[in-house]
């Protein structure tokens, strides 16, 4: 467990001149998540590098070490009015480092964006004994390769991350989120879409089907649009969207429960079913619908963004849907799925014509294949 750049760098050189293989990880939040880790000579955690290095609030920037709770740094941030808008399961227990390497965005990515679009910069140990500082402090930065947007949803799997810096976001005042109720999915899109084509800008548009909505106590197909900013914006946010369909504004304390509960949905299942997965696709949106209706257990989408997610308890139920998917031109891989499922799950089953890209990319930084073998969902 390092406790500097320095010290990561120097254990994953002397690892590499030995020929060792590496286990890499942060908190070990996320270890359902993706590919399973092989088994490791040495196994390196940057948990013990939890340094806030440069924090500038006027400028919206902070620099912090890959080993800082995720959940802890944004709780400081919120003191000064500030938030790095990530979220998702496993965020509350996450490091700041195994956010990034895992790529980990959630509802709020419709208007804020992924880790790419808030990582600024990034400083990594390489295997041979280098600390490569890509990007900076500044928002627009644009001398040079921004080799550190390749360690961003890498699984540790190319180099270790030392340190993240990030673009801030002004945390908003008020915040309100509504549910609407509808019989159908094919009713729910078609309110989804008056919200994202209209004048609102919902900071999230969530789908949920009748199964997952049940999970959460709700009855039918539920709607969830969270909106932000000041008092004014919400007042006519909430009133507009009234023209979508029956509608109950969540109080703060219910809306807070509320996105608990959907991002534990993950967690619950996993610890209930050893043999549960969990299979997230990509689609356009308007097929995001379909893809919800074909899943017959809790399905959920990012109805703003396409993404879709659906809970199985049985690997070769999710093996078939996932394989369904890809043959209709979706994107998936099995996103997370106990230890018990994964030998028998094919984790992504169609990495696309990029993927020798990402095998030379590899063989360029681990040329022994030492880091985090198998991590990137079994294929890398």
């Amino acid at each position: 467990m390092p406790s500097s750049a320095e010290e990561l760098r120097d254990a994953i050189a002397d690892a590499n001149a030995a020929h060792k293989t590496i286990e890499l990880f942060g908190g070990d939040s996320k270890r359902l998540m993706a590919g399973p880790v092989a088994p490791a000579d040495l196994r390196i955690s940057t948990a013990g590098m939890r340094k806030v290095l440069q924090y500038e609030p006027r400028d919206l920037t902070i620099s912090v070490e890959a080993g800082a709770s995720f959940s802890e740094l944004n709780a400081s941030l919120a003191r000064h009015g500030q938030m790095i808008p990530l979220d998702g399961p496993w965020a509350a227990e996450a490091t700041v480092g195994g956010m990034i390497a895992a790529n980990i965005s959630g509802s709020r990515r419709r208007l804020y964006g992924s880790a790419r679009d808030l990582v600024i910069g990034m400083k990594f140990a390489t295997l041979d004994g280098k600390l490569v500082q890509s990007g900076g402090m500044v928002v627009k930065n644009v001398a040079g390769l921004d080799m550190g947007k390749l360690m961003i949803g890498s699984f540790g799997t190319l180099a270790a991350i030392a340190s993240v810096n990030f673009k801030l976001t002004p945390r908003p005042a008020v915040g309100r989120t509504v549910l609407f109720t509808f019989d159908d999915i094919q009713s729910a899109m078609a309110a989804r879409d008056a919200a994202i084509r209209g004048v609102l800008h919902p900071v999230a548009v969530d789908l949920l089907n009748a199964v997952l909505s049940a999970q959460l106590g709700m009855k039918g197909v539920t709607l969830a649009l969270q909106f932000a900013g000041n008092e004014a914006v919400i007042e006519r946010s909430v009133r507009e969207a009234a023209a979508f369909g029956p509608m109950k504004a969540l109080s703060p304390e219910e809306e807070q429960h509320f996105w608990n509960s959907l991002y534990a949905v993950t967690p619950r299942h996993l610890e209930k079913f050893r043999e549960g997965a969990v299979v997230r696709v990509s689609t356009t949106l308007a097929e995001c619908g379909e893809a919800l209706a074909s899943v017959d257990g809790p399905s959920h989408a990012h109805a703003a963004s396409g993404v879709v997610r659906g809970w199985f308890t049985r690997p070769d139920n999710a093996a078939k849907w996932l394989a369904a998917a890809v043959g209709r031109g979706w994107k998936g891989v099995v996103e997370f799925a106990g230890d018990a499922a994964r030998p028998n799950l094919q984790l992504w089953p169609d990495p696309g014509g990029d993927f020798a890209i990402m095998k030379e990319i590899k063989r360029m930084f681990d040329p022994g294949n030492l880091l985090n073998r198998g991590r990137l969902y079994g294929q890398l």
